[in-house]
């Protein structure tokens, strides 16, 4: 499995937010709801997406944005145009003074906005928690990024558009599907563009050595792993590895292994029917005081905290 697959697996929409979008001018909506990640499509009219830090960008119809949280932007008819909406945390929509807008502003299924026939639609699927070993997928994106109409993705638009409306058994399902597929052609497209400068992780998979290195240690985090084991087994020198290593991914083998595994951890944690001992030998710590002990170090917090907060969430 190579780089971008093995993240978007973790990042995968498990009953993501969708919304469909009617709006007449004027109209300004500020997102706020911390999501880590937001897919915006442009199905009709035009709109205008103000990150927190930066200038407007335009979108156009079949223009696909995906703006990174937790930062707030701005979604409006026009740059000028001012906030009348807030979206805020478990998409809670309400006017600036606070009154609730959900049921005043629906127009059916999936359906919210305006006015029934809105010059302006937009498709909104939003993911609205984060998996930990996707994070350095999300934390390689820009705060937003926009990319124009492509004809390869009118038949997943298309589709999109057609079931975020439908109310039928497994629907839910359905739309993650679509969501996920179309997220990943969109990072795919950023990560592969011409004139791109792809993080160092994305460009170390590519490379003979380092590429097997990171497949080796990430496919099989409960191996115990050294430099010498590792360099062993591709052929090179220690220090050819380490050095070729560090430079690529911008650490050495070993503290990427910590990390991917504390990441892995964490992940989970969320799931409150593994022991602490049994995600321990999962993800190659030998005890649960081991994994303690590392992941306290590094995150600041214990195992139990991390749960704790999670189930909170």
């Amino acid at each position: 499995m190579d780089a971008l697959a093995a993240l978007l697996n973790a990042q995968r929409a498990r009953g993501a937010f969708l919304l469909r979008s009617l709006m007449d001018p004027p109209w300004s909506m500020l997102i706020e709801d911390g999501a880590p990640l937001t897919v915006v499509v442009l199905a009709r009219g035009t709109a205008w997406l103000t990150p927190a830090s930066g200038a407007p960008v335009e979108l156009t119809p079949g223009a696909v944005a995906l703006a990174r949280g937790p930062s707030p932007y701005t979604v409006a008819d026009a740059p000028g145009t001012p906030a009348q909406i807030s979206i805020g945390p478990g998409q809670v929509c309400a006017s600036l003074d606070g009154t609730r807008l959900e049921e005043r502003m629906s127009q059916g299924v999936r359906t919210w906005g305006n006015s029934p026939d809105g010059r302006t639609v937009m498709l909104t699927g939003t993911y609205e928690t984060a998996a930990e070993t996707a994070r350095d997928l999300l934390d390689a994106l820009p705060p937003l990024l926009v990319l124009p109409a492509d004809t390869a993705r009118e038949p997943l638009i298309t589709a999109l558009t057609a079931e975020i409306t439908t109310d039928a058994p497994g629907q839910s399902a359905v739309l993650d599907r679509l969501l996920d597929l179309l997220t990943v052609t969109l990072l795919r497209a950023w990560l592969t563009r011409p004139d791109g400068d792809p993080p160092g992780w994305y460009r170390a998979q590519s490379d003979p050595l380092v590429g097997r290195a990171l497949r080796l240690l990430e496919h099989n985090p409960a191996h115990p792993w050294t430099v010498d084991a590792l360099a062993a087994g591709l052929s090179v020198s220690r220090s050819t590895l380490t050095r070729r290593f560090t430079a690529l991914v911008g650490a050495s083998p070993m503290a990427h292994l910590t990390r991917h595994r504390l990441n892995l951890a964490a992940d989970l944690l969320a799931d409150p029917s593994l022991t602490l001992d049994a995600i321990a030998r999962r993800v190659g710590y030998g005890t649960a005081f081991a994994l303690s002990t590392a992941f306290k170090r590094v995150r600041g917090l214990t195992p139990a905290e991390h749960r704790a907060a999670v189930g909170a969430a």
